[in-house]
């Protein structure tokens, strides 16, 4: 059973997830949180699956929650995937910073959110759609200093190809077609770099690739 927990300060937002997920017999909602201190607590006390955040908020915001949940390795199973409008997606690129597993907009498909919310738990991060590429390229056009230290070196040329690729969006069977590998090569490629750049998901293997220089906004690699 996927346990889930919904944080949105607008009762109307969190009634709408929860009646879809109410509906699956493979998910639980555990419970609601109205603000991220709430999410803190509640977090802690039902070690949800998934926690779905929203961004802006009252009393700490989604981006802090998350740094937050991030930062706890007692909380290391919780994958905040974070709730956003259009109109706040200059905050994505910060909550992919901040541990995010991924993130969703609000006017979301039914069934996509629910293949979301799926794909979260097990703990992919959802930085395959359309939409996420397209997000993402925005928000790197003016991207911070590049990370110092040369971790990027302690990759080989197959890892770097393959993050590269996985900062694109591409999914572990795209990247295995576009390298001509399997996908469990493909995923051991992406687990390993991970594990050398210590980044908790693919979401900050993502940020790392875009803020080390590996890939650039404009889609080298």
């Amino acid at each position: 059973m996927i346990r889930v927990l919904l944080v949105d300060d607008q009762p109307l937002i969190r009634s709408g997830f929860r009646a879809l997920l109410d509906l699956e017999d493979d998910i639980e909602v555990v419970a609601e949180a109205a603000d991220g201190g709430e999410c803190l607590a509640l977090v802690k006390e039902h070690l949800p699956h998934v926690a779905l955040v929203d961004i802006q908020m009252p009393v700490m915001d989604g981006i802090e929650a998350t740094r937050r949940i991030a930062a706890d390795p007692d909380l290391a199973g919780v994958h905040v995937v974070m709730l956003t409008n259009y109109g706040m997606d200059e905050y994505v690129l910060d909550a992919l910073r901040a541990g995010a597993a991924g993130f969703l907009v609000k006017d979301i498909l039914p069934e996509d959110f629910l293949h979301s919310v799926r794909v979260a738990a097990r703990g992919d991060a959802l930085l395959a759609p359309a939409v996420t590429r397209t997000l993402i390229d925005r928000y790197v056009t003016q991207p911070p200093p590049a990370l110092t230290g040369g971790r990027l070196e302690e990759l080989t040329d197959r890892e770097r190809e393959t993050v590269a690729l996985a900062a694109h969006g591409l999914s572990n069977d795209e990247i295995a077609r576009r390298l001509v590998i399997s996908p469990a090569t493909a995923k051991t490629h992406i687990n390993r770099a991970m594990a050398k750049l210590h980044a908790r998901d693919r979401a900050q293997l993502v940020v790392f690739a875009y803020e080390s220089g590996l890939v650039t906004p404009r889609g080298g690699a």
